[in-house]
């Protein structure tokens, strides 16, 4: 599934909220994106076509939406793809950049030890 900048940035709120409608989504960032209505309005849509998000309540003439696929499923084909066009077949420039430039926490480099550890035992 793809989706657009915008339509990953609606997705985000399903993710977070669990359950919306689109006047709800419209007060949450119509105003704040400097978006009309009907432009939200045809995003859920696209969204729901796509199969993103889907039905699951009405209030009224009002439809309620929720997310219809997980945020780490969307997380990991995206990231996937990042990486090959990046990268293609050789991350260490990845690894390298992650080491030298970036301030990475105990927190952060405990973490990756560990999938390394796993990585190790996998093999």
């Amino acid at each position: 599934m793809r989706l657009s900048d915008f339509e990953l940035d609606v997705m985000a709120h399903f993710w977070t909220d669990d359950e919306l409608s689109a006047p709800e989504l419209f007060e949450r960032m119509g105003a704040s994106r400097g978006i009309a209505y009907s432009t939200l309005r045809t995003i859920v849509d696209r969204l729901e076509q796509k199969g993103a998000i889907k039905r699951i309540a009405s209030r009224g003439r009002t439809v309620v939406y929720t997310a219809a696929v997980k945020q780490d499923k969307l997380r990991r084909s995206y990231l996937k793809t990042f990486l090959r066009r990046m990268f293609g077949n050789d991350l260490r420039p990845l690894f390298t950049h992650l080491f030298r430039d970036e301030k990475l926490s105990d927190a952060e480099l405990d973490y990756l030890r560990e999938l390394i550890a796993k990585s190790k035992d996998r093999k």
